[in-house]
């Protein structure tokens, strides 16, 4: 099928894109702090709370067996969408968040000591700063940052020279959401690999542009979230390889994450319901199945084609803006396009596009270290994915041509 015609048979299976907002087609490009979502998760969703809601796991009857079942089948096809070994190795979280905190404070708890060091980069949401911050806090370890370059390309030479033998694990993220910045992270694992440090890969803006085999990126540890990959919001999946998530102690206690209780000592479950405490976001698990089988249907070679090409038309048209500046122009990158302009601030810009129909995002996008770095108190962010269009971008570029001309 021709690619417009296909990108336009993929928009009407998301029923949100075809409203209008002020009175004007939305034109949705804030995709990397949420995407929209498709029937098949819409109809799922609804369809568990109508004809099968019951708590997993515990039950006897028809509807517990019959919702335990369809959210292992979820666990399931998760763990062969991202190439893991074993479903064991999947844990339902609530979100990318969660599952960082998870092996930050497994880290932090049982295996980081006085004097040892976790590394992680410059470009890094707040989610993979914070949790290791409070892990080092908690054992005496020392947070090591490895620099950005000014286009905001990971400087892996001198992130190299922080790899030694004081190093417990690296924590990084595949792709910026920020800068768009995709980082060489096959390298940055091997080379971890080889000094024997663990690397965890936050993988929330990765995912939504093709599967992740972890298995041949041998990544110890993978996080990332349903709400980002068109699915619910409050549910994701860490990826962890059995060894460690054997050797790191569970997150939270209660229901499900115990084999028995008593008040001298409780025994832990088995993986994966020994990071499963209590009653987890059910539908969002079971929605998870349809999504997957949605995704492998699509033509991600095609896709990933119109994705990079949606980032070049809207680079080449920003860059003729007078005043306007790019922030994150490394030469690896996913469609995002962070910018400032000398005279307008991104707060108006993107209130002033919000009224024209175009939804983007405007802040520090929960990197304010990474703001710092690269000298600017807050951008306004498009992010692009599969559904949107040249011609969306198109029109962006104009709208935001005009709001720039208002404010100035």
């Amino acid at each position: 099928m021709e690619l417009q015609s296909y990108i336009e048979k993929i928009r009407k299976d998301f029923p949100l894109l075809s409203q209008k907002v002020n009175g004007k087609e939305l034109i949705y490009f804030d995709n990397g702090a949420s995407a929209q979502k498709p029937h098949v998760v819409l109809d799922a969703y609804q369809k568990y709370y109508s004809t099968q809601n019951a708590n997993i796991h515990r039950g006897v009857h028809y509807l517990s067996q019959e919702a335990t079942s369809l959210y292992e089948v979820a666990r399931t096809k998760i763990k062969n969408y991202i190439g893991a070994q074993h479903s064991e190795e999947i844990i339902f979280t609530r979100g990318t968040t969660e599952g960082i905190n998870i092996v930050a404070n497994g880290f932090g708890q049982s295996i980081l000591k006085a004097g040892e060091e976790v590394l992680i980069s410059a470009m890094e949401h707040h989610s993979n700063i914070v949790p290791w911050q409070m892990a080092c806090e908690k054992s005496g370890a020392t947070l090591k940052v490895i620099p950005i370059t000014d286009q905001g390309a990971l400087n892996w030479e001198e992130g190299k020279k922080l790899l030694n033998n004081k190093t417990k694990i690296l924590a990084i993220t595949q792709v910026s959401n920020t800068l768009g910045t995709i980082n060489p992270i096959v390298q940055i694992i091997s080379e971890a690999h080889a000094k024997g440090i663990p690397v965890l890969v936050d993988g929330a803006q990765a995912v939504p542009h093709g599967s992740e085999d972890v298995t041949k990126l041998d990544a110890d540890f993978y996080a990332f979230s349903a709400h980002k990959l068109f699915g619910p919001t409050g549910v994701g999946v860490l990826y962890g390889k059995e060894k460690w998530l054997n050797q790191l102690p569970p997150y939270q206690g209660g229901g499900d994450m115990i084999k028995t209780v008593t008040f001298e000592k409780t025994t832990y479950n088995e993986l994966p319901h020994k990071f499963e405490a209590g009653t987890p976001h059910i539908a969002g698990g079971i929605v998870m199945g349809p999504l997957i089988d949605y995704l492998e249907t699509l033509d991600w070679d095609q896709l990933k084609i119109h994705e990079q090409n949606l980032l070049e038309i809207g680079t080449q048209a920003l860059e003729t803006i007078p005043g306007l500046r790019i922030i994150g122009t490394a030469p690896k990158k996913e469609g995002v396009i962070s910018f400032i302009h000398e005279s307008a601030h991104h707060y108006d810009i993107g209130t002033l596009l919000d009224q024209m129909g175009v939804a983007i995002r405007t802040g520090h996008h929960c990197t304010e270290p990474l703001m710092h770095r690269m000298g600017v108190s807050g951008t306004a962010r498009a992010s692009f994915a599969f559904y949107n269009t040249p011609q969306e971008v198109e029109q962006f570029a104009a709208n935001l041509k005009r709001a720039i001309n208002m404010l100035v």
